[in-house]
């Protein structure tokens, strides 16, 4: 009889899995891991037999800024001091009137003013007033229409684009809630598959944070001839924040519907 040599097949190594749900019984949890250092008392309503299923949810959401400030600054120069606090005080009011009839509120608007005797014996007087917008839209009106009628009498800086706290504190608990979301209805669709019923969470805990705010490419950077748009602007200030959370929940095998005869 002849004989074939089959020639040795080279084991490949078996590509790596990441376990993301586990099911536990209550009398098998010496062999889990170590990775949660989290001390849970014992249940004495757990019956023996009792499984858990273990799950990890992430989230990832970002929030653009809430609030812009812009500065519009007027001045003039004069021999007497009363003729440029006229010149400034003109253009000032028509600010403040125009600024009143986009409706406004009083409280977004902080004016300063400032005179000074020159070495030339001139007096120069300047004025500022900032302005803070919660509406972007109506900046950018607000800001062209002043260009526009005052010209170059007026300097606008360019809008400076933040987060209030409030903001910044409303996103960090929408991730842990999205991750905390993300990780029940894994754990939910998972059990309904293999036919279990999922019952309380035993543990919850958010083990990883991250906040970071996002930034304008380089490849960008380097086209840009000037100052960033204001587009450009609210993207490098959009803030990110992503949560993970690890959930323990109770697991239940599903009741079998009783026939009536």
């Amino acid at each position: 009889m002849a004989t074939h040599l089959v020639p040795a097949l080279s084991l490949q190594p078996a590509p790596s899995s990441r376990v993301f749900m586990e099911l536990v019984p209550w009398a098998d949890r010496g062999r889990e891991n170590n990775q949660i250092s989290t001390v849970r008392p014992h249940n004495p309503q757990a019956q023996p037999g009792a499984r858990e299923v273990h799950v990890s949810g992430a989230a990832d959401l970002s929030a653009g800024p809430d609030r812009a400030q812009v500065i519009v600054r007027v001045a003039s120069t004069k021999e007497a001091a009363a003729e440029a606090k006229k010149s400034v005080c003109r253009r000032l009011n028509y600010i403040m009137q125009s600024l009143q009839q986009q409706g406004l509120p009083a409280e977004n608007v902080t004016v300063m003013r400032d005179i000074r005797r020159m070495e030339n014996a001139y007096y120069h007087m300047e004025a500022e007033v900032c302005i803070t917008f919660t509406e972007f839209g109506k900046m950018q009106t607000i800001c062209n229409f002043l260009v526009e009628k005052l010209d170059s009498s007026v300097v606008i800086s360019p809008p400076d684009f933040y987060h209030t706290a409030g903001s910044v504190e409303n996103l960090r608990r929408q991730a842990c809630l999205t991750a905390v979301e993300n990780a029940w209805r894994k754990a939910h669709e998972v059990c309904d598959l293999v036919g279990q019923t999922l019952g309380k969470p035993l543990l919850i805990k958010e083990e990883e944070t991250r906040e970071w705010e996002g930034q304008v490419d380089d490849h960008q950077l380097s086209r840009l001839p000037g100052s960033l748009t204001v587009q450009q602007k609210i993207k490098s200030a959009t803030i990110h924040a992503a949560s993970k959370v690890f959930i323990t929940f109770e697991v239940k095998s599903k009741e079998k519907k009783k026939k009536h005869l």
